[in-house]
């Protein structure tokens, strides 16, 4: 079997290390009963060797047709769980009717667009078990006050129990990155919707942080404020320094003042 080469414009850095790809592998703790796993990006299979060594009923997808070649070589009993396609545009309601977890060392000029993806899906992705990028990682599973804490961290953390696993250095992927990596595990939490127009709190949530060092009260002027909220203290504050429920609850003002108009 040829080897498949690493291609820079898919972002692609093979995982070398054994120790590491076991680490990833256990992670995956099937967290409420789903042993359904979408593989992302699986290369040569160096994670996927150890995925399958789990009692876990694993899928794999990736864009890159010579990986899609090697992986059908590699494992003939995946035969028609191996997906060509590209995640972003993968419609996975047809082959994931029931919930599913996501594992894989993420491609990471698409890290923060999987996330995306992830969100859409939010109500049958119930863990994601990944490495990426160590800042994304980080600002993933901050919180609120710290300045790695963003908008991807506020709208996983509503629906996520977000943990920081461990660092990974450059030495050992194939090319190495410019970087070192982190892995971080995602787990659904029981929220089932939030107390608020969820597409607001998105818009919220994306003004209140599009120029972070401004305070709510600026950022987010092109809303319509109720008089009396007007004066809370919370719009003092900065994005950053709010949680998810509080960015709830600002929400909640916001709907308030459309209401009033």
């Amino acid at each position: 079997m040829e080897k498949v080469k690493p291609k820079k414009h898919l972002g692609q850095h093979f995982l070398t290390d054994l120790s590491i790809a076991e680490r990833i592998a256990q992670a995956v703790k099937g967290h409420g009963g789903v042993s359904k796993v979408l593989e992302i990006g699986p290369g040569m299979g160096v994670l996927t060797d150890f995925l399958l060594k789990g009692s876990l009923d694993l899928y794999l997808i990736d864009i890159d047709k010579e990986s899609i070649a090697y992986l059908h070589q590699k494992y003939p009993q995946l035969e028609d769980k191996i997906i060509d396609g590209d995640f972003l545009k993968f419609d996975f309601s047809t082959i994931f009717p029931e919930p599913y977890a996501i594992a894989g060392n993420f491609p990471y000029n698409i890290s923060s667009q999987i996330f995306f993806k992830v969100l859409e899906d939010k109500d049958r992705v119930t863990e994601v078990v990944c490495m990426l990028q160590k800042e994304v990682a980080q600002r993933i599973a901050s919180p609120k006050g710290n300045k790695d804490y963003g908008i991807l961290s506020v709208l996983l953390q509503a629906w996520y129990d977000i943990e920081y696993l461990f660092s990974v250095p450059p030495g050992v992927f194939n090319p190495p990155p410019k970087v070192n990596s982190g892995v971080i595990r995602l787990t659904r939490n029981q929220t089932q919707k939030l107390d608020c127009d969820e597409k607001l709190f998105k818009q919220v949530v994306k003004a209140g942080f599009g120029n972070r060092r401004k305070t709510l009260r600026n950022s987010l002027k092109s809303f319509q404020l109720t008089e009396e909220f007007k004066s809370n203290p919370i719009l003092d504050k900065r994005a950053e320094q709010l949680d998810v429920a509080e960015f709830v609850f600002l929400t909640q003002q916001i709907e308030k003042g459309r209401g009033a108009h």
